[in-house]
Formats: C-alpha cells, structure tokens, sequence
C-alpha cells in the first residue's frame, strides 16, 4: 500500500508562493536572488524526510506482524498476505507461507492450522488415545458444562481463583505475548484476552473441536470481539514460533495429557525470550501426603494418563533449562511455574 506524505502546512506549491516586489535587476547585475532556490531546497529535504520516516515506521509494523507465527517445520518467520492484526477476522482471511520451505498455511473453520500435517491429503496420523478423546465434539462440548467443573474434586480452586494465582505469576509479562498452549474451549485464554494485561493473546490447542467451541463463547462475548486474540492449531511439541519470540506460556491442566511432556516443555523453552515465563497446572500422581501404601496403585501406565509427581515435574523444567521454578499445590492439584534465563 502506498503511503501519501502530507506537506506541513506552511509548505505551498512553488508557483502559489509570493514575494515583496522590488526593482527590476540588469542582467549585468552581480547580484542574483537566492530566496527561491534556498526555499525549495528546504522544502525537498523536509518532504523526504517525512516521507523516510513514514516509510520506515511502515516497514517496522510489517515486520513484528510477520515474526508472530513461524513454520512448524523449519521455525522460519511465515510471510503474511492479507490484513494485518492479531485478530479473529484478519488472521481469517489471510494466507501464510514459509519463505524457505514455501510451505503454505491457512484459516480453516476460523483457526489457523499450523501442524507439520497442514494440507496433507492421503497421509495421516494414528493419535494416542487421550489425544483423540479431546478432539471428539461430544468431549469438546462438555468442557465447560460440567467436565472442567469436576476438577474441584482434586483440589482444584476453581477457573477464577486458577486465573488469579496465574496473572500473579505472569506479572512480569504484561505487555507481551501470551501463549494459551492446549487451551481447550479457551476458557483461560478468553479470560487472559478480556484483562487487557496482554498485548496479544493466541489460544492454541491441537483439537480441531475444541478450537470450533472456542470461537463459539469468542462470538457470543461481545467485550472479546475486538481483541487481540487468536485461536491456532499446532502440536505442543512442534509449536509454530520462531525461538525468543514469545513472553508467556501458559498450560492450564495440561501437562499429564501430552505424549511426551519432556518434547513440550523443550519446546516450550525454546519459544520463550529471556526472562519468558511458563506456568501449569496438572494432577499430581501422588504427594508428599499421600500414604506409602497407595502410591503403588497410582503409578503410570502407557494407556493412561501421564501423572508426575511435584519432584518430577521440578526435574522436567529444570532439565529444559528453565530456572526460578515454585509451586502451590492443594490436594492433586499443582500450579507451577519457571522462567527462561
């Protein structure tokens, strides 16, 4: 798009300006008028100048709003075609593509689908079985009406109070971006939009389902309407963000349905800045209360869900290179969080 430079207003086309008359000069006259020419000399460079630094504030927009999403197969910056804006409707209706792999990308049911599998005709992938039970629309529906309601029943406060103990843990984030990875119907992720605490917010979760119920509380919320959030697909595992690209990640009641939480995590880290922060929030297998005997019966199973312990879980993000880690845990419930050096 070109951008039109406006002249300041005491700068007039050179044939309107006006000068004092005064006496007619011999052509022999050693004396020659400089007025006009120092005149339109000032006003050329005042107009490039203006026009160069437009110029370059138009570049630099360009530029933050093509580094936000990155291939999943490469991690290199997508090239946008389309609106700009970290929004439901212009993310809607622009296209992406890798500038190495020249993969393509595109809106698909209102999210963007950023899986290594994106566009794939013939081949797919066998899912593990938790996995799946998440993208069934029966279990996306029940999400919020009445499965996520039942987690009070192992120590979990409540969305609100969850949300509360989180925002106290992202405090040093604010005006960043956050990521809501595995974010279900974006009950969080609506409620991280709605505080305004963020300059962006991008609710991502592998569930074709859960993303569709997502834009559906989206379209009924008229206050989240207008906001800086985005919903995505993409594998936790393969996250589409260049590295040091992101503030905060936040994985609430997460952690244990992951195949591989040591491949998130890494990942996780990796797309973090600086002084990022990540928080969770997950059952724990057992704790430091729970009796001798009965921590047999709740060890893992290939089948099952993967509880950690709260040791475990320490060891997982201190492997990945994340520091600073503490924890408030309630029952089988643990919220924790670390930070990228």
């Amino acid at each position: 798009m070109a951008t039109s430079v406006l002249s300041p207003p005491f700068f007039h086309p050179l044939h309107q300006l006006q000068f004092s008359k005064c006496p007619r000069l011999s052509s022999k006259s050693h004396f020659r008028p400089r007025l006009l020419r120092s005149i339109s000399q000032r006003t050329i460079r005042a107009i490039s100048a203006v026009a160069a630094e437009s110029e370059l504030g138009t570049q630099q927009d360009h530029a933050i709003e093509a580094d936000i999403f990155a291939c999943p197969v490469c991690y290199e910056p997508l090239i946008r075609k389309g609106p700009s804006g970290l929004n439901l409707p212009a993310i809607y209706r622009s296209g992406f593509m890798c500038k190495r792999c020249k993969k393509t990308y595109s809106s698909k049911d209102r999210y963007l689908d950023l899986t290594v599998t994106a566009g794939l005709r013939d081949y797919t992938e066998i899912q593990p079985a938790r996995t799946e039970l998440f993208r069934s629309p029966l279990v996306s529906f029940l999400h919020e009406r009445g499965w996520r309601q039942n987690f009070r029943q192992s120590g979990f406060p409540g969305p609100d109070e969850e949300f509360k103990m989180a925002q106290e843990y992202f405090e040093s984030a604010e005006g960043g971006l956050l990521v809501d990875v595995s974010c279900g119907s974006g009950l969080f992720s609506r409620k991280f939009a709605k505080s305004g605490t963020y300059s962006g917010v991008i609710a991502l979760d592998f569930s074709e389902n859960m993303l569709r119920q997502c834009y559906d509380f989206i379209e009924k919320d008229d206050a989240l309407s207008t906001n800086n959030i985005a919903l995505v697909r993409a594998d936790v595992s393969r996250l589409p963000f260049s590295s040091g690209s992101v503030d905060a990640v936040h994985a609430g009641a997460a952690l244990h349905c992951w195949p591989s939480p040591s491949n998130a995590v890494a990942e996780i880290t990796r797309t973090l800045k600086n002084g990022g922060v990540f928080v969770g929030s997950t059952f724990l297998r057992y704790s430091s209360k729970t009796p001798w005997f009965l921590r047999p019966f709740r060890e893992r199973t290939p089948q099952g869900y993967g509880y950690l312990t709260e040791e475990e879980i320490k060891d997982l993000c201190t492997s990945c290179g994340l520091t600073n880690y503490s924890s408030k845990i309630q029952q089988a419930f643990i919220m924790f969080t670390a930070q990228k050096p």
